[in-house]
């Protein structure tokens, strides 16, 4: 029969990944396939959704070619929340809108938000404010833009749904990701609020909702014809790579704050009850009775990868060792992140990046130390807003490619004062949804503590720390200071179409 594995599969912003893992955590082979978001405006993300089913069979098929594995059950994850709309019969109608980072549907969260009541009746029903992260806007934008399109729509999918669409015929969303549909959902009962769900989604069929870790359906015999996954197999409902990510490093516990160094900074703070506040979101959990706070960034691995870009530079190496040696300040820089607008806690889409300090003895290390400065910055802003809102953090997991690297995670620590865990594999979300995989198919209770324990602990320096705190109090006075002319800018911007890249 062979060993027994699972394989996870996540849709990423800038990549997709998979995973082959036997019962016990080993990790057998790994998959990833690079691509790009598309922005064909200013302040629009999106991406085409056959790209994620076409790398999902091209990933499962290089898993498959190990020897001597079967394979007992699929998981999948996806960036989100998304706004994918298709017909029917599953076929796109046009390419998906991605989640925070797309900030075209400016004007209809402030026009909803005052029908529905301000707000604090907002996030009383929904946990969160309406912001560039939420579903129900994107759709209002859509209806009002496009709506031969939106009259065409019959279902709404996000790369995880939609994988498990493609694999089953199951048209099904988990809790989770429901709850960052606001205001579509309630959460305090966990089911969709008709009242304003119903205006918002007009012909579109709202999903069954269930668990991330729930059986979505079972491979069908034209997805096992595709992939080469054996026919009716269970394939769970997955959820949002954030949130896979936090299952990844054993996360969701009262306390737990989960920190993913990826294209976007994604923090994920679980508390033993509903929260909410302004600037931030709150959700219900990835597991049935937890809740949590969260924040993104909508750059960090963003900017350093733009950043190599324009200094041509060959890979990462060489850039980490240059910011290393530039030191604390970056020579007396100081980056503002907001690349692509920044979500929280500002929650400011007209908010743009800034280097102040720049003199003609600067040098490439200058600038890369100094954007991982600036994650950091950005990282300490959302964990201060996080315990104003009554959450509290007792440990921090780091999770993501940038965790493997010891320059930057070293430097959030030292901004924030803060350990951070390192865990043995940093995979991700595919290795998440891969462990839910596993848990639906055994009756043995799997711990992820022991399929992911850790392997390092990012300790902070305190020297570097206070010298830190000084840097800190002037990047929170930099941005209100120069926000009137960011917010000019980003307007002229738009007017002239100035082309975005990709990166995110």
């Amino acid at each position: 029969m062979g060993t027994s594995a699972v394989i996870g599969v996540d849709i990423g912003t800038s990549s997709s990944k998979g995973v082959l893992v036997t019962m016990d955590g080993r990790v057998l082979r790994t998959a990833t396939r690079a691509h790009a978001a598309s922005r064909p405006q200013p302040g629009w993300v999106e991406m085409d959704a056959s790209l994620w089913w076409r790398e999902f069979v091209e990933i499962t098929r290089e898993l498959l070619e190990e020897r001597g594995v079967t394979v007992q059950a699929v998981g999948v994850s996806g960036m989100g929340p998304c706004v994918l709309l298709t017909d029917a019969d599953g076929a796109p109608l046009r390419p998906a809108i991605l989640y925070g980072v797309d900030t075209r549907a400016i004007e209809q969260i402030a026009a909803l938000t005052a029908t529905l009541g301000g707000d604090d009746a907002v996030m009383a029903r929904a946990g969160s404010a309406l912001s560039t992260q939420a579903v129900g806007p994107k759709l209002a934008w859509l209806a009002e833009h496009e709506p031969d399109t939106f009259a065409q729509a019959r279902r709404l999918f996000m790369p995880s749904s939609w994988l498990l669409w493609n694999l089953t015929g199951e048209y099904r969303l988990d809790h989770h990701s429901a709850s960052q549909c606001t205001p579509l959902y309630d959460a305090g009962s966990q089911a969709w609020f008709e009242p304003w769900a119903r205006p918002l989604a007009g012909p579109i069929g709202l999903p069954d909702l269930c668990w991330p870790g729930d059986v979505g359906g079972r491979v069908s015999v034209a997805a096992s014809a595709e992939t080469g996954l054996p026919v009716g197999i269970p394939v769970i409902a997955g959820t949002i790579d954030a949130w896979s990510e936090a299952v990844s490093v054993g996360a969701p516990r009262p306390g737990d704050l989960m920190l993913m160094y990826g294209t976007t900074m994604f923090l994920i703070n679980t508390v033993p009850g509903p929260l909410s506040a302004t600037g931030l979101w709150g959700t219900v959990g990835a597991f049935p009775g937890t809740h949590n706070l969260a924040a993104g960034m909508a750059t960090s691995g963003a900017i350093t990868g733009w950043l190599r870009d324009l200094l041509a530079a060959g890979d990462f190496t060489e850039l980490l060792a240059l910011a290393d040696e530039s030191g604390v300040g970056a020579g007396g820089l100081l980056m503002l992140p907001y690349f692509a607008g920044e979500r929280t806690p500002i929650q400011d889409p007209l908010a743009r990046g800034l280097i102040a300090g720049l003199t003609l003895s600067h040098t490439a290390g200058d600038l890369y130390r100094a954007a991982l400065e600036a994650t950091a910055f950005g990282v300490r802003h959302n964990i201060e807003a996080m315990t104003a809102a009554g959450g509290t953090i007792e440990r921090i997991v780091a999770v993501g490619g940038g965790a493997r690297g010891a320059l930057w995670t070293q430097i959030v620590s030292d901004v924030t004062g803060l350990p951070q865990v390192i865990p043995t594999t940093t995979v991700g979300a595919s290795f998440g949804a891969a462990f839910l995989a596993a848990s639906t198919v055994t009756d043995a209770d799997i711990d992820i503590d022991a399929w992911n324990p850790p392997a390092d602990i990012r300790h902070p320096e305190p020297k570097r720390t206070a010298e830190y705190d000084e840097l800190y109090a002037l990047y929170l006075a930099l941005y209100p200071a120069t926000r009137r002319i960011s917010h000019a800018l980003a307007i002229r911007q738009a007017r002239l179409g100035t082309p975005q890249p990709a990166h995110q």
